[in-house]
């Protein structure tokens, strides 16, 4: 090897030094142009897989690249010039809060979750019309009350045991009987038994065939037995319990249905109780039917209920939903408390004293028992002038004189009548519609005679749901009197339902007349106060000027004025932001 060199002359030497010396420089300035003068372009996104390489590969798409956050900021926002809130700028929008949008513009909205996620939903009102039912008839469905649930109001103190009507607090703790309230309340029943499906039922007592199982539990010193009792056909019990006893008890075991029905006559003083399993931890709650007047009480899990003396043979059917939840939310105000109770299980009933029991049942509802209740007690409290007279005192507000006890409201006579035109078209027994033709005479009486009938103008007749002075024209309550004076008119015939059918073509007459004194471009006012008072306008809530539409509505269904039907379609508009134009 070194001979090898040692031959090589020192210019070859040189020309391989150089080649090399060349291709090293070469070499170098290729790399630095690769690295150091390329100059970076945007990374392209990877075209998106089709569904067929998505199903290839079994794997979900990747999420796409979450949008940046537009920055905002706070800003201080000056309202008429009086308040500042604080508000958010973004570019350039200015949101304000919605607790504050809410409150100024009296506008409805909340936070749902709707398909996984959640949105806000905003409404200009809060309240919906009904699809009308054409033609209206009185022996069909009234309005939309089959969606009125009257008895759990805050403002119904209970059902009475006694009378089977609601007990109303609408104006005082005390509790009273209001003619309204006890139509809508038959009304409601009747019309949701027009629209649900036959009640489900379930009998309790009776042997099992071949007498081989008794399901009643007698203790000792106690007595039951069955008894044929003229008049009844179904299986009757005699029950005798002595003082202090245990009672005779029957096993229920219900956790579906809680309307409980039967036939009672009592001998002596004496109760039927209900324990009931519920959803509160504890022993169990008892509901007691006592022989007596008390109207409700309740303590240590036990409510308790007057039912009167129950001499005679009588039909006591009780929603035990309802009467438990009214005791457990038992207050000395106007409102029953707040309560989430409901009952799990109807463990077993309880008899003490002595009597006569029959026909044990639990429906999952009985509408029409409670729509004969609301009917039957308009039969019995019906007074001599034909009214039902309502015993509290109103004050409608500032500037009308109070109406003292006694006075008669038109609203009540027309939901009355129509409760009465339906019990007797359901049983044809004429005592109902008699009822019902009465119940005119308050219509032809004015105010100043103990009636309900103002005038308008000096020329207009309205009836008055509030027989004020001065007048108030209540828009709602005028409406449901002429629907009830439809209703007679309409069943009793022109001979018998003249005089109901006159009154009514002339309050039909002045709704016309006077219709859009009640449109403020933007809604309904409740009554016409700014014109008999000369004060800012009584703005009706939108559950009341939904009424107004409801109403108008079923008038147009049976006249075929187009005032009704354009009323109407205008007022709807209202609901969702419509106003009239300005000039």
């Amino acid at each position: 090897m070194r001979c090898l060199v040692a031959r090589v002359n020192h210019k070859t030497l040189i020309v391989i030094c150089a080649v090399f010396a060349l291709i090293t420089v070469l070499l170098w300035n290729k790399c630095s142009s690769d690295v150091t003068f390329h100059t970076p372009t945007k990374p392209q996104p990877e075209p998106a897989p089709t569904l067929e390489e998505e199903e290839d590969n079994g794997q979900p798409p990747e999420a796409p690249p979450v949008a940046r956050e537009v920055p905002y900021e706070e800003i201080d926002c000056l309202i008429n010039e009086d308040i500042t809130i604080k508000g958010r700028r973004e570019g350039n929008e200015v949101y304000l809060p919605f607790s504050w949008v809410e409150k100024y513009f009296d506008v409805y909205g909340h936070l749902v979750q709707y398909d996984g996620t959640e949105r806000f939903e905003f409404s200009h009102s809060y309240s919906r019309v009904y699809a009308q039912r054409e033609p209206y008839h009185p022996d069909g469905v009234f309005m939309s009350f089959e969606g009125y649930n009257v008895e759990v109001r805050d403002r119904v103190k209970c059902i009475s045991g006694v009378e089977g009507v609601p007990i109303s607090t609408q104006w005082g703790p005390q509790g009273y009987f209001y003619p309204i309230q006890i139509a809508q309340y038959g009304l409601s029943h009747y019309s949701k038994n027009l629209t649900e499906k036959p009640p489900d039922m379930k009998a309790y007592g009776m042997e099992e065939r071949g007498g081989s199982s008794n399901p009643w539990t007698v203790p000792k010193g106690c007595s039951l037995s069955k008894v044929h009792y003229s008049g009844n056909s179904a299986t009757v019990h005699q029950f005798d319990t002595p003082d202090n006893s245990e009672g005779i008890s029957l096993p229920l075991d219900n956790s579906k249905d809680f309307v409980l029905s039967f036939s009672l006559k009592f001998t002596s003083n004496g109760s039927v109780s209900v324990v009931l399993e519920t959803t509160e931890k504890g022993p169990p709650y008892v509901i007691h039917y006592v022989t007596s007047s008390l109207l409700i009480s309740f303590k240590d899990r036990q409510v308790t209920y007057g039912i009167g003396p129950r001499t005679a043979w009588s039909l006591l059917s009780r929603d035990l939903v309802t009467d438990l939840r009214k005791g457990v939310g038992l207050s000395n105000t106007k409102v029953v408390k707040a309560t989430r109770i409901m009952p799990r299980r109807v463990v077993q009933l309880e008899l003490h004293g002595s009597g006569f029991i029959s026909n044990i049942s639990i429906y999952s509802t009985a509408h029409m028992a409670a729509f004969f209740a609301a009917s039957d007690w308009l039969l019995r409290n019906q007074d001599e002038r034909g009214g039902w007279p309502i015993k509290v005192a109103r004050k409608l507000g500032e500037g009308f004189k109070t109406l003292e006890p006694g006075w008669y409201s038109a609203m009540a006579q027309g939901q009355a009548m129509s409760t009465l035109v339906r019990a007797y078209l359901v049983t044809h027994d004429p005592v109902y519609l008699s009822a019902a033709m009465r119940a005119t005479a308050p219509f032809k009486r004015t105010s100043e005679q103990h009636g309900v009938k103002a005038l308008f103008m000096n020329k207009h007749d309205w009836y008055e749901e509030y027989p004020t002075t001065p007048s108030s024209f209540v828009l709602n309550g005028f409406i449901y009197s002429l629907i009830g004076l439809f209703d007679v008119a309409e069943i009793a015939g022109d001979k018998f339902g003249r005089e109901a059918g006159i009154l009514f073509s002339r309050g039909l007459e002045s709704l016309k007349a006077m219709l859009p004194l009640f449109d403020t471009g933007s809604g309904t006012v409740y009554d016409l106060r700014h014109f008999t008072l000369g004060v800012a306008p009584n703005l009706a809530r939108w559950d009341y000027h939904t009424t107004h539409i409801n109403q108008l509505q079923l008038l147009a269904s049976i006249d075929s004025s187009p005032i009704f039907r354009d009323y109407a379609r205008r007022w709807k508009t209202y609901l969702k932001g419509g106003r009239a134009k300005h000039n």
